[in-house]
């Protein structure tokens, strides 16, 4: 890759401290790259799409943190360069336009809590909105500006958000340490329950400055956003800011089971409460108006209690009240969606065939149009003229483009990691076929390691994907990232096997009740044609390694197919499914999965259970969990860890007592890294080399 210029190095991204015009021979990509990348996000177009405001995350090695700005560019400027619009070293993000374009409110924690705050699109001091006794968790702009909705945590049968604020300040003086519960949630993903709810508020706006916060929300027991990843997306002000459509699910004592999640629509003043999706069972979220408020938007499933089922887009008239189905035709799950200025075309993202790309969807029809090739379009912004996304690959993090309405044509804006990548050696990604389970086609992905020489053959990471309803495709990622194996001078093989998404809802529902079943035959299909067909490929120096599912699948493999592994490597994996429907928190997954609730199904359970194939079990194993991890409880791995050294096998626990399902402290990324590096070298012979 071409090396850049120092002072444009500068300016896109932290300049290292070496002479002008010094020039750092590449290197193979490594974690140490990986953590301190500059991740892109949430680009957003101003109204007359001349400027596009987007966040950048930066690492803080010293503090284990990452933290956001807000950054703008300029598009109509030939030649312009992204600029740094906050500096504080707190984190800003959320960027909102107001809708004449002279101001960006967003989300910041520079006053100790996190506050809505506004910044002039000239430049200048930010100015706070906000000043609520409790954090804001997301925040949406009237298109107007004389309204704001926000979500703050509170104790729902609390009337003033003083009450929420004492009853947190007496938590932390128990007179006991006992904690009670009367319905299940009690603990949810990496937090336990503490009896708040998220409510949605609604505040006027006047000079800039809010008033005190109306709820419009009160009257449900329900989240607003979802937990744990609901986010802005989930509620929207009609375009004349007098009434929010929101999305959530009411709690009760099903939550936990249930997936009906409905779409509400209320007054901005609290008033006039109706549900407009009671009549389906199913999930329903996102919603979107067209700009002149006429259509409503929104992403509905159909089987309650299935969350991989296929998202569809729903269009309702909002005057008629009318609705229609407009993509249930199209076998593809709907991702983020967004209206075009005339209403005539939805924008959206899905996955398909190993790519995420953006799709036209003509809101008459329903007819999809791809717009983009190859990679992930991650976020998108639509305006008049231009759309910009944030896109990633295999060989690159999220970076700007820019994609004209009218022609198609196709644009690279500055990229924040310029400098960097132009350091940094990466491996050749190839994406391959071959006939899997019930002679299905399957694809895969091999990479070669960054220093790769022909004739040399390369010891081999074959990497498995959680979900189990996801996708190792032409992305970029944080966490698991192909890049960190062929910098290490490994091989990479993955595959998307049967399960998977992108290629069909059938074939994305063939993984449920067959969890050991089709994938396993996929994946040992899948590494035999690639060993096959690359003979770069070590088939003698294999380590298997997964996640989540694919944890769950290297405890499976380790009873069922062991043979061709030197060793494996299991992070927050399924060691007992049994012990996992009971201990888990997210019901309505183990229940869909296995057919029914455990004790209903016990020969589902049991059948492709880990745990009852430990006997066989006889290739090393890393185990990796973090203890709050409350999707798969860490005594999974535990339990993995204590059959191994009881059956003498060579085995490692790797704890993280303050991570969840996922390792997100970039020190404890970096630890996690080099320990499964220095894993698999172990086994595979790679340290003698």
């Amino acid at each position: 890759m071409r090396q850049s210029l120092a002072p444009a190095a500068c300016v896109l991204s932290a300049c290292l401290s070496m002479p002008l015009g010094a020039i750092a021979a590449p290197h193979p990509f490594n974690v140490e790259d990986l953590v301190n990348m500059q991740r892109v996000s949430d680009p957003v177009l101003s109204p007359d799409g001349r400027t596009v405001v987007y966040t950048v995350r930066e690492t803080d090695l010293a503090a284990n943190r990452g933290r956001t700005d807000l950054w703008s560019l300029d598009l109509a400027t030939k030649g312009a360069q992204p600029r740094r619009l906050t500096t504080d070293p707190e984190n800003d993000s959320s960027p909102e336009w107001t809708a004449d374009g002279r101001e960006i409110y967003f989300l910041s924690s520079r006053s100790g809590s996190s506050q809505v705050w506004r910044l002039p699109a000239s430049g200048g001091e930010a100015m706070q909105v906000t000043s609520l006794p409790l954090d804001v968790g997301t925040f949406r702009l009237a298109s107007n500006a004389g309204r704001l909705a926000v979500t703050l945590e509170v104790f729902p049968d609390c009337d003033q958000l003083s009450c929420t604020v004492d009853r947190l300040e007496q938590a932390k003086h128990p007179k006991d340490s006992g904690e009670a519960y009367e319905r299940i949630f009690v603990r949810h993903w990496d937090t336990w329950a503490d009896g708040r709810i998220s409510q949605l508020f609604v505040l006027q706006l006047s000079n800039g400055v809010a008033s005190e916060p109306v709820s419009v929300s009160k009257s449900l027991d329900a989240d607003v956003p979802s937990k744990p990843f609901g986010d802005a997306s989930e509620y929207t002000f009609s375009p004349d800011g007098s009434r929010l459509v929101f999305a959530t699910r009411i709690k009760g004592k099903s939550e936990p089971w249930s997936t009906n999640f409905d779409l509400y629509e209320v007054g901005a003043d609290g008033n006039g409460l109706r549900n407009l999706t009671e009549d389906n069972p199913a999930w329903d979220t996102q919603p979107v108006f067209s700009r002149d408020g006429s259509q409503l938007a929104w992403r509905a499933m159909t089987r309650p209690g299935f969350e991989a089922d296929r998202f569809h887009i729903m269009v309702m008239d909002m005057k008629s009240g009318k609705r229609r189905a407009l993509t249930q035709d199209w076998d593809r799950s709907v991702d983020a969606l967004a209206f075009a200025k005339d209403g005539r075309t939805l924008y959206v993202t899905t996955d398909h065939f190993g790519q995420h790309p953006l799709w036209s969807v003509d809101v008459k029809s329903g007819k999809p149009t791809m717009l983009t090739g190859p990679g992930r379009v991650e976020a998108f912004s639509v305006g008049d003229k231009e759309i910009v996304m944030a896109t990633s690959s295999l060989k690159s993090p999220a970076e700007l483009q820019a994609l004209t309405i009218k022609g198609s044509d196709l644009r690279t804006l500055p990229r924040m990691n310029e400098a960097a990548l132009a350091e940094i050696r990466f491996g050749e990604p190839e994406q391959f076929t071959f006939a899997g389970a019930d002679g299905a086609t399957v694809y895969g992905y091999v990479m070669k390691p960054a220093d790769f020489k022909p004739g040399t053959k390369y010891p081999v990471a074959f990497i498995i994907h959680g979900g189990p309803q996801g996708s190792f495709s032409n992305s970029w990622s944080y966490r698991w990232n192909p890049q960190t194996y062929a910098g290490a001078g490994y091989a990479s093989v993955f595959i998307d096997f049967h399960g998977s998404t992108g290629y069909g809802q059938a074939f994305t529902d063939s993984i449920s009740q067959d969890w050991g079943g089709k994938p396993l035959e996929d994946l040992q299909k899948g590494l035999a044609a690639a060993l096959q067909n690359y003979p770069w490929l070590d088939g003698a120096r294999t380590c298997a390694l997964g996640a989540s599912y694919g944890g769950y699948m290297v405890n499976w493999i380790a009873g069922n197919w062991s043979e061709p592994f030197k060793c494996l490597v299991n992070h927050d994996g399924v060691f007992d499914s049994r012990g996992m429907s009971y201990s888990t928190e997210e019901l309505w997954f183990t229940e869909w999965e296995q057919g029914g609730i455990a004790w209903e199904v016990p020969e589902n359970v049991e059948k492709f259970n880990p745990v009852n194939h430990v006997a066989n079990w006889d290739k090393p194993m890393l185990v990796i969990h973090g203890v709050r991890d409350y999707r798969i409880p860490y005594a999974q791995g535990l339990s993995t860890f204590t059959a191994l050294q009881r059956k003498g096998i060579p085995s490692r626990l790797l704890i993280f007592p303050d991570e969840n399902h996922w390792v997100l402290k970039p020190n404890n990324s970096i630890r996690w890294h080099h320990e499964v590096e220095q894993w698999l070298n172990q086994w595979t012979g790679k340290s003698t080399e």
